[in-house]
């Protein structure tokens, strides 16, 4: 699973396919492959192990003039990378491009008689079933697909073409997405609307149980069961420059240093300083409605998470009455959890797509309970799903490590809370604080990022080499600490781990040693002694300490100290987290890794 393009129309294939795929390197693969076909339905199917610029090399001694074919970038689920794994897969007249993991490929395959199997993989299993129902093209090929579909189980984004049929590609979605881009006399297929930049700006977002046909000049979608869907055609809002480099050496640092324009946009219009209120219009609760919220349910996963837990702190704060319970999509999903009246869920993802906090979003739905996204990719499935929304504006995310995306939803969040406390008629003497703090936020980002851009680079170089690391943080710093490790470990490959201050006598303690150090989080307030006291614990037991702290007055004898001089108090965890990003990108950097594209992790997680 992971990039899916496709094109049919007047212009060069090949061309199309591996700039299209480039676009989509962001979300992390293994390999990739592309099939084209000329007028006649002669196929050239060229696939590699590793990046696409060695796709590219192939390509070079296959060069064709070809007008139609599909491509794909592959992250390895069955089977290891390698070019027999790779997509696309050619089964008879099918060739096929799959993103998800069909589950009961291995029953399938097993009733599929006369297939000599090539790859590991689940996607080819598809491609032969296809092929059973389309009989040397005596069958049309949409109507083939929607047979074999009947009969799978899991989740699919797919793009099939035939040899028989070469100006015509079928697509099909059920949790994976795929968008179809509308040109001039040309079609294109993508499962990023980035990779459609400087193509089109028209698209259609297909959904799940649709399956289309397209050709060059016409696009028809039905359902499954062959019930016509009108097709809406949306504009792509990303620009072309959005998803390039713009000077800088990764996308990563990029994003980072984004972080004072994109929380802009998400308060754009949100925040009004004049009468100290929080405007949300995207969630379509009524003020009535608001009031009766006593429960909110907070799902996301990885980064999504941990912004949802540091909001969960700040909205008990300024309303006492509403029980927050953050939880872990891939698990909240398979509990049998029986969620109270007058409840709210939010629903957080960046990309709108991630597989397990959709399942969440439909069960929750199933419930009657209102269900509010909280995501950044505009037109994504979540986006379309749930009753209401605050898109939070960051712009596109291209590095797999997410970082602007978290300041963003954390704040979204938080600004939630805040109608709800609003709604409810919570003093503005105690809102006023926070909505003063979000109003400076950006200001005061962009002078932290300026500040410590070079020193954490230092800093990196003299902790690059540890193996291991502990994250430490109390109150709103606990998940900012769980963030910065996460940060750590997804780039750096360090074995980074997050606990609360109150844990360290109950085991993490016993791992303080040479191989370790600590990066704790101390921000000032009224926990603020208790943690230096916890610090004071590690330092007794020869820990390497890095403090990131707002605290005027520091003196504890850790090895690095981060004093960061800011007017926000409440939110300074936000702050501390900007210095825990440039840490961990900057030892990345430093042990010389891909940051942009980090290990078996992708972008976008459309499976469980």
């Amino acid at each position: 699973m992971c990039g899916i393009v496709g094109y049919v129309g007047d212009k060069n294939a090949q061309d199309f396919l591996v700039s299209g795929l480039k676009r989509l390197e962001y979300r992390g693969y293994d390999s990739a492959g592309v099939a084209t076909f000329d007028e006649s339905g002669k196929a050239t199917l060229v696939k590699t192990k590793g990046k696409i610029a060695d796709l590219e090399s192939k390509l070079a001694r296959e060069r064709r003039e070809d007008k139609a074919g599909i491509g794909h970038t592959r992250w390895a689920t069955h089977g290891e990378p390698s070019e027999v794994n790779a997509h696309p897969h050619q089964v008879g007249d099918i060739y096929l491009v799959h993103n998800g993991i069909i589950e009961n490929y291995k029953e399938l395959k097993d009733q599929l008689k006369g297939y000599e199997f090539k790859s590991e993989t689940d996607s080819e299993v598809l491609a032969a079933l296809i092929d059973s129902f389309y009989k040397n093209g005596e069958y049309p090929l949409t109507n083939a697909v929607v047979q074999a579909l009947k009969l799978v189980k899991g989740t699919y984004g797919i793009a099939v073409m035939s040899d028989k049929n070469p100006d015509e590609i079928v697509v099909a979605r059920a949790g994976s997405p795929l968008v179809i881009g509308v040109g001039h006399g040309e079609t294109l297929i993508a499962s990023d609307a980035s990779a459609l930049l400087g193509h089109t700006k028209q698209a259609i977002y297909l959904n799940d149980g649709e399956i289309a046909t397209v050709s060059k000049n016409s696009v028809e979608i039905k359902t499954l069961n062959a019930e016509p869907v009108s097709a809406k055609v949306e504009e792509i809002e990303t620009n072309l420059a959005a998803i390039q480099k713009d000077g800088y050496e990764h996308f990563l640092l990029k994003e980072i240093m984004e972080q004072p324009e994109s929380l802009k946009e998400t308060l754009r219009g949100r925040v009004n300083t004049r009468d100290w209120m929080v405007h949300l219009g995207g969630p379509g609760l009524t003020e009535g409605e608001l009031r009766k919220v006593k429960h909110l349910v907070i799902v996301g996963c990885g980064t999504a998470y941990h912004a949802g837990l540091l909001a969960a702190y700040y909205i008990e704060q300024f309303t006492p009455e509403i029980t927050v319970e953050v939880v872990i999509a891939s698990e909240y999903r398979y509990r049998q959890a029986y969620i109270p009246r007058d409840s709210v869920a939010l629903i957080v993802s960046q990309s709108g797509e991630t597989a397990d906090t959709l399942a969440c979003l439909r069960e929750i739905k199933k419930q009657g309970v209102p269900t509010i996204g909280i995501v950044n990719a505009i037109g994504s499935t979540i986006a379309r799903e749930v009753d209401g929304g605050t898109y939070v504006h960051v712009g596109p995310e291209i590095s797999v490590a997410s970082t602007k995306a978290f300041t963003s939803q954390a704040v979204a969040m938080v600004m939630f809370g805040l109608t709800i406390a609003q709604a409810k008629g919570v003093r503005s003497g105690i809102l006023r604080p926070y909505i003063s703090e979000i109003a400076k936020l950006p200001e005061e980002i962009k002078r932290v990022l300026d500040e410590f851009n070079e020193p954490m680079q230092e800093m990196a170089q003299k902790y690059k080499d540890y193996d291991h690391a502990i994250y430490l943080g109390r109150d709103t710093a606990y998940p900012t600490a769980m963030e910065g490790a996460l940060k750590l470990k997804e780039i750096s490959y360090i074995d980074a781990n997050a606990y609360a201050f109150g844990e360290l006598k109950h085991g993490p303690l016993a791992l303080v040693d040479d191989r370790f150090f600590e990066f704790a989080l101390l921000p000032e307030g009224e926990l603020y002694d208790k943690a230096v006291s916890n610090v004071q614990e590690v330092l007794a037991r020869g820990g390497h300490v890095i403090a990131v702290t707002n605290k005027k007055e520091f003196d504890l004898p850790v090895e690095d100290v981060v004093k960061i001089t800011t007017s926000i108090e409440l939110m300074a965890p936000i702050l501390m987290n900007l210095i825990a990003q440039l840490f961990a990108y900057y030892i990345a950097v430093g042990k010389g890794y891909d940051v942009d594209q980090p290990r078996n992790l992708a972008k976008s997680v459309t499976v469980e």
